[in-house]
């Protein structure tokens, strides 16, 4: 397992977004904007249950990420990995603390429109790249 460089975990407490990158059924890649975090282990996303990412990373664990700094796009990460887990637990109360970070809100104010649950990805970093 590949570490984050301690000068980069910064990138994940500011309005940073990740492009998101899995494999489609047919191999094709598809690649979504999220919001992530990370918990000094791993990187962490939030989505809704039965979303294509959430589907493709349960039936393919493979994942890129890749990460610019919002003030500086010529600094960056790119990561590797596996999801090592995509779970319920704690996913609202993640998701309401990701949108005080992005969306300056106490609390996600989408959670009334989705039927499905809300899932945490937790995606172990297996390369990581820098760029500055």
């Amino acid at each position: 397992m590949a570490s984050i460089p301690e000068e980069y975990e910064g990138l994940f407490g500011r309005k940073t977004f990740a492009h998101v990158a899995t494999l489609m059924d047919d191999g094709t890649p598809q690649v979504t904007p999220v919001w992530v975090d990370y918990d000094g282990e791993y990187v962490l996303i939030n989505t809704v249950r039965g979303r294509q990412k959430e589907r493709n990373l349960t039936r393919d664990p493979k994942v890129g990420l890749s990460i610019l700094d919002p003030e500086d796009p010529y600094t960056y990460l790119s990561i590797r990995g596996e999801v090592a887990e995509v779970t319920e637990d704690g996913a609202v109360e993640h998701i309401d603390s990701l949108a005080r970070r992005y969306m300056d809100v106490e609390e996600y104010p989408y959670h009334d429109a989705e039927d499905e649950p809300r899932v945490i990805v937790k995606i172990r970093p297996e390369r990581v790249v820098t760029g500055q």
